[in-house]
């Protein structure tokens, strides 16, 4: 079932390679409404869910949330130093005009580099999934949902981040088809194992952490960084809404 539900998320990796050749201008109500199956998912069904499977307390603090803080704070220190490697090979401050100019040469090396850190992204989210579905067809359906709706995302990334950095476009579609198939591998893996319910737990906690911190520094930011328009709200409350129909339904 995991593996199955998986190809959703395959499918929508492509679905946002492919945007990324052809942008359209309602990508921001897509990445709107993404935002919000993430944090409702990360809020309202997968830390509930890590509390009661892993919530005895660590130096007074449950070990959920330990975990939820540490994957939020994983995903920040990983996301700051690809940043960092981006500005020091002059990603920032104006790169894309000096290169219009011919005043700036990128690197590829860091273009499939941060591709491949994307492609190892995927393939946790897959694991994710396959977790979820551990625990239950309802937290592996909301689990699923979240990772399907922000993998378009990563596929316009992947495939953005590859190609921006000068390389050539069969590599990008190259490393776009990795991202895709990730998820899949990942989901297909935890059919080898079955994690114990309290580290079941921990990992929902630790995921719910990215989640947060994809939906916040990443997704919503961009989603809002051309169009701050009230349909984007509405869609990531509408996203967020849809996750909590989905956990009381489940329920």
């Amino acid at each position: 079932m995991a593996v199955f539900v998986a190809l959703g998320a395959f499918l929508m990796t492509l679905f946002g390679g492919w945007t990324a050749q052809r942008v359209t201008d309602r990508r921001h109500l897509v990445l709107g409404v993404a935002g919000g199956l993430m944090l409702g998912a990360a809020g309202l069904d997968l830390l509930p869910e890590a509390m009661a499977a892993a919530g005895h307390e660590v130096f007074g603090v449950p070990q959920a949330l330990l975990l939820f803080v540490g994957g939020f704070l994983v995903a920040h220190v990983v996301e700051r130093t690809l940043a960092a490697r981006h500005a020091a090979h002059g990603a920032y401050d104006g790169t894309q005009d000096r290169a219009r100019n011919g005043h700036e040469h990128r690197v590829p090396r860091v273009g499939m580099a941060v591709a491949a850190a994307m492609v190892g992204h995927s393939l946790m989210d897959g694991i994710a999934i396959g977790a979820a579905f551990q625990a239950g067809d309802g937290m592996g359906v909301t689990v699923a949902l979240a990772v399907i709706s922000h993998d378009f995302a990563d596929g316009f990334n992947t495939y953005t981040v590859t190609s921006l950095y000068g390389n050539e476009r069969r590599k990008a579609l190259a490393m776009l088809g990795a991202a895709a198939l990730a998820p899949v591998v990942g989901a297909a893996s935890t059919t080898l194992f079955t994690l114990p319910p309290e580290l079941l737990g921990s990992y929902l906690g630790f995921f719910a952490g990215v989640l947060v911190y994809l939906a916040a520094a990443e997704i919503l930011p961009e989603a809002h960084h051309r169009h701050p328009a009230h349909s984007t709200l509405l869609c990531t409350v509408g996203g967020v809404a849809f996750i909590w129909l989905v956990t009381g339904v489940a329920e």
